[in-house]
């Protein structure tokens, strides 16, 4: 790890980097941040830096407020909208206690301990996330209507539209700092966006993604717009999800491909997909932690509402894609149910907690609906076996309160203080007076 830290030192002085930011997140993923200056990068690598934890949703307990940000070393780039003169950097931040150790609280920490236990089988998780958002025109307050930048839908070239420019220069942003874009382009919804990350390991994926998201909304207010990844902004338009594509690698190999099997699809991603299916009513309240990510999942705009699995069936909430024969490495499972606010470390670490446990106990896939899920009538879906997602934040939390898989996989500090915060939300949504219930009821009764 030392000639990493060299490393960074010598790009420091090479590009008259005058601060470093030091990137850490909550246990939402909001991404929190301080600044050092290069004199003390040597002290950040070796030490750490201290920090108020107590100050930091879930970070610490109130009787344990000091931590430390130690610096990964293999995560410094240049942050591109500041320019490369005077330039300033970006480190992700591993969190540990006083005594050097592993946070337990650390989102990074709870995703490699899962990581680790894949690695002592032999195996490594790949993950390729296509990122919807929306673009609004600024100025927006709270309680005004809400103003997409177009009216715009699926794959529309605009001509001279702004979401083109926006597209343009968010992708050239993350690729001076070494993320690999794969796609970009208009989605369904006005105003809507999508851009789609490359394949990499789970963790370089999440740091990505924290990475992508901040890009997005400061290239946004450079264009006088404002980016939300809020699951459902608007009534009767699309949401916006994170499509996650999912590959374990064993040896170098792809494990979920098996040449000349239904869909190139082996045992062990048979396995996986079971495992998703089966504890995706425990793990739903980490990949949709809001209370509005179930007005994107029940919004009736193609959201997977429904817990079952399909090959070309994009109302599934599990999708095996077409994968090229000749090309064994492109064989990969697609969960559609995560939204783009959730936290990656902690959706990636439930998403390979529980398909490795359809792996180790050998959970046997079901069959598959070919069918569109939401046109089945209620009958239908019960005599095929397809239970519904959570309906809502309340029901997500019953579910994930009752798992002893996501105790396992987060951790009793994670576990509790997420459980916590989250029945807090509920509690304070459920208090709100909203306008429909003023339309619907103040003048008839």
């Amino acid at each position: 790890m030392d000639h990493l830290h060299d490393d960074v030192i010598r790009k420091v002085a090479d590009h008259d980097v005058r601060f470093i930011r030091l990137w850490f997140c909550d246990i939402v993923g909001a991404l929190k941040s301080i600044a050092i200056s290069p004199a003390d990068l040597e002290t950040a690598f070796t030490e750490g830096i201290g920090i108020d934890g107590s100050t930091i949703e879930g970070l610490t307990r109130s009787y344990e407020s000091d931590m430390l940000l130690r610096p990964d070393p293999s995560t410094f780039e240049l942050i591109a909208w500041r320019g490369t003169s005077n330039a300033t950097a970006r480190m992700m931040c591993d969190v540990l206690t006083p005594d050097g150790e592993p946070a337990a609280s650390d989102p990074r920490r709870v995703l490699r301990d899962q990581l680790s236990r894949a690695e002592d089988q032999g195996l490594e998780l790949f993950v390729h996330p296509e990122i919807e958002f929306y673009l609004f025109q600024e100025p927006y307050q709270v309680g005004e209507a809400l103003r997409p930048i177009d009216r715009a839908g699926y794959f529309d070239h605009v001509h001279r539209g702004n979401g083109q420019d926006f597209r343009r220069l968010a992708v050239e942003h993350l690729e001076a700092m070494n993320i690999q874009v794969e796609y970009s382009h208009h989605e369904n919804g006005p105003g809507q966006n999508e851009i789609d990350l490359r394949y990499a390991d789970a963790m370089t994926t999440a740091d990505n993604i924290i990475t992508l998201r901040t890009v997005v909304k400061e290239v946004a207010l450079g264009l006088d717009q404002v980016a939300t990844f809020m699951p459902k902004p608007m009534v009767g338009e699309p949401g916006s999800g994170m499509h996650t594509h999912l590959s374990l690698f064993q040896g170098g190999k792809n494990a979920f491909h098996e040449p000349g099997a239904e869909y190139g699809l082996s045992r062990m991603g048979r396995q996986f997909i079971a495992g998703l299916l089966r504890h995706a009513p425990e793990y739903c309240a980490i990949t949709n932690q809001w209370v509005n990510s179930y007005k994107r999942l029940w919004g009736a705009q193609e959201a997977p509402s429904y817990i079952c699995w399909g090959h070309n069936n994009r109302s599934a909430l599990v999708r095996v894609p077409f994968h090229k024969p000749t090309k064994g490495t492109s064989s990969r499972v697609e969960y559609r149910g995560t939204d783009s606010a959730t936290n990656p470390y902690l959706a990636f670490a439930v998403l390979l907690a529980a398909g490795m446990k359809g792996i180790e106990e050998g959970y046997d896939m079901p069959e598959g609906a070919e069918d569109a899920v939401w046109e089945l009538t209620d009958r239908e879906r019960q005599a095929m076996g397809i239970e519904p997602l959570p309906t809502d934040l309340f029901r997500a939390l019953d579910n994930f309160e009752h798992s002893e898989l996501m105790a396992e996989t987060l951790g009793e500090q994670v576990f509790e203080f997420f459980l916590r915060d989250k029945r807090n939300e509920w509690s304070r949504y459920r208090e709100q007076v909203t306008r429909y219930e003023l339309e619907s009821t103040f003048g008839r009764i």
